[in-house]
């Protein structure tokens, strides 16, 4: 994970934290806010693809916006298997940065100007980075592409 994002010119802190049994506990043992942490989902296209959906704290995948952005009708969260095999990561720990495989990143528009927080490649590590140099990077495709859970 670190060596993709020197690679990419990624200015990132990895650092150590705790569990947290939720977003609030999680949020305030980093000492930010619950918008600021971003979940990297694996989402599975309809041609056995895979696709990265980067979705802030205290959001989820609007599924409709999310197909219009991809441009196709069917998309679903594969098994934590899948998602392993598809990111070399386990659920909990999954990110764009170091993943077995470059998959597109489609963006909620709502990490823009943020300092956020994504997972960091493995249990009890969270890497803080800009989250406009992060959407760059990755080429990522930004839209409002979530909803508030």
């Amino acid at each position: 994970m670190r060596a993709h994002a020197a690679a990419l010119g990624l200015d990132v802190e990895v650092v150590t934290r705790p569990a947290a049994r939720s977003l609030a506990e999680a949020a305030e043992l980093l000492g930010i806010e619950p918008g600021d942490i971003v979940k990297s989902l694996v989402v599975r296209r309809s041609d056995g693809e895979y696709l990265f959906a980067l979705v802030p704290g205290g959001r989820k995948i609007d599924w409709a916006k999310l197909r219009g952005a991809v441009g196709i009708n069917r998309l679903s969260l594969p098994d934590a298997d899948q998602a392993k095999a598809a990111t070399g990561y386990e659920r909990g720990t999954i990110t764009p940065l170091g993943s077995t495989t470059a998959w597109p990143v489609y963006a909620d528009e709502r990490i823009r100007g943020r300092r956020v927080a994504l997972g960091g490649g493995a249990h009890g590590l969270s890497t803080f980075v800009d989250g406009d140099a992060l959407l760059a990077a990755l080429d990522a495709t930004v839209s409002d592409i979530t909803a508030e859970e």
